[in-house]
């Protein structure tokens, strides 16, 4: 048995989302087709994370095991022939049976775009939330500062869909890194923010609580509050999908050994 990691980029306008679903254009799903076109096997990709209708990615990363004799390399090409364009393959490697896209994982960086000019250039309108409207951006840097750190998200993250699983799960999470700074061109403001791990809709929740700070609807204090409120209603809404970007996913190399 033979493993392979490949790093993907993808626009993810047109797609329900990362995991397969039955009937509905995937991620997870468009990959794992050509590959068992080019395997003919069945094969289990496994994705460092599930990012939802309508996220993108920069440097998504996906692990899979198969006997084919195919160098990685040839697994690049073949699926980016094959491939809509709007996946592409931007590496492929072979790896150890130790690694595991999703398991090996240490830490994601997320990026979320919102765009302050009052009208959005066609190039760019799949990529950013549009918000022309006045806000107090230091504020929100303040609350972003809050962010750092180890603390309990459940105000900030949806719920699974189980009441047994909302119950059982841990909701604390540690985030490394959080900032909010104007673009280059000074157009947008732009959140990254960099994690061991994420709840779903974190990300989206963080920015839609920020801009309710911005608003003067919440202050920066709120986000303290909020870590001990545990109540999602309380925060501020989901920001839409389409202005967030899963930028980067380091693993644990340790399956490379000793140089």
């Amino acid at each position: 048995m033979r493993y392979f990691k490949l790093t993907i980029a993808y626009d993810g306008t047109d797609f329900h989302g990362w995991q397969v679903q039955s009937s509905k254009p995937t991620i997870q799903g468009e990959i794992a087709d050509v590959l068992g076109r080019l395997t003919q096997e069945r094969v289990a990709l496994h994705g460092a994370g599930r990012t939802d209708a309508g996220v993108h990615a920069l440097g998504q990363v996906a692990s899979f095991k198969t006997q084919s004799p195919l160098s990685a390399g040839e697994f690049q090409r073949a699926l980016n022939a094959l491939l809509p364009e709007t996946i592409r393959i931007l590496d492929a490697e072979e790896v150890g049976p130790t690694f595991h896209a999703r398991w090996s994982a240490r830490g994601k960086t997320y990026r979320y775009r919102i765009y302050r000019g009052k009208v959005v250039p066609p190039m760019i309108w799949r990529y950013v939330l549009h918000y022309p409207f006045p806000l107090d951006e230091n504020a929100m840097k303040d609350g972003v500062a809050r962010f750092v750190g180890v603390h309990d998200f459940a105000s900030f993250a949806a719920s699974t869909g189980s009441e047994d699983e909302d119950h059982v799960r841990s909701t604390e999470r540690e985030i490394f890194s959080a900032e909010l700074v104007r673009s280059a061109n000074d157009e947008e403001l732009v959140f990254t923010v960099s994690g061991r791990s994420f709840l779903r809709f974190m990300v989206r929740k963080m920015v839609g609580s920020l801009l309710e700070i911005g608003r003067g609807k919440l202050t920066p204090d709120d986000i303290d509050r909020l870590y001990e409120l545990k109540d999602r209603s309380k925060a501020g809404p989901t920001a839409p999908a389409q202005g967030l970007v899963m930028v980067t996913v380091w693993h644990d190399e340790g399956w490379r050994g000793e140089p």
